[in-house]
């Protein structure tokens, strides 16, 4: 069990890169493709929901921390739109390939930006108790959203 929101979010970005870096080793429609992508969208727009309802909620309440918490929500957003965009596309499609560099390098900004600012500016307004509840928190949440995708994509 992680310790506290940051470790459990950076946890996750580890997990989002070595996907990100396995999608892009895969060629055309294929299953390996297709499954990776899959665990990849899954679990990113899980992350972001959860993040969003737990740790940039509050942030969002901050004064030294809403624009750049606001960036941060604005970011989630415009990489849900690609990853709904990409699950629509063929993916043997030079267009979906090209597409997903583009969510590649968003989704590696918006980690790398997360990490080394939000995280301090967060660290001045959050308490260490704080930071260890909002670690459950995001677990639950993020499960729960695991969990209402999994009834989505079985419903499509």
């Amino acid at each position: 069990m992680t310790d506290d929101i940051f470790d459990r979010i950076r946890e996750d970005h580890e997990k989002h890169r070595t996907l990100i870096e396995l999608v892009e080793k895969t060629h055309g429609d294929s299953r390996g493709r297709r499954e990776l992508f899959g665990r990849l969208a899954d679990d990113v727009r899980a992350h972001a929901h959860a993040e969003e309802r737990v740790f940039y909620a509050e942030l969002l309440e901050a004064g030294q921390t809403r624009d750049k918490a606001g960036h941060s929500v604005k970011e989630h957003h415009e990489a849900e739109e690609i990853i709904e965009e990409l699950l629509q596309k063929d993916y043997s499609s030079s267009g979906w390939l090209n597409r997903f560099a583009t969510l590649a390098e968003e989704l590696r900004h918006h980690m790398d930006e997360e990490e080394q600012e939000v995280f301090a500016l967060a660290g001045k307004v959050l308490s260490a108790k704080r930071k260890k509840e909002m670690a459950q928190e995001f677990d639950r949440l993020k499960a729960e959203e695991k969990q209402r995708l999994g009834k989505k994509a079985k419903a499509a």
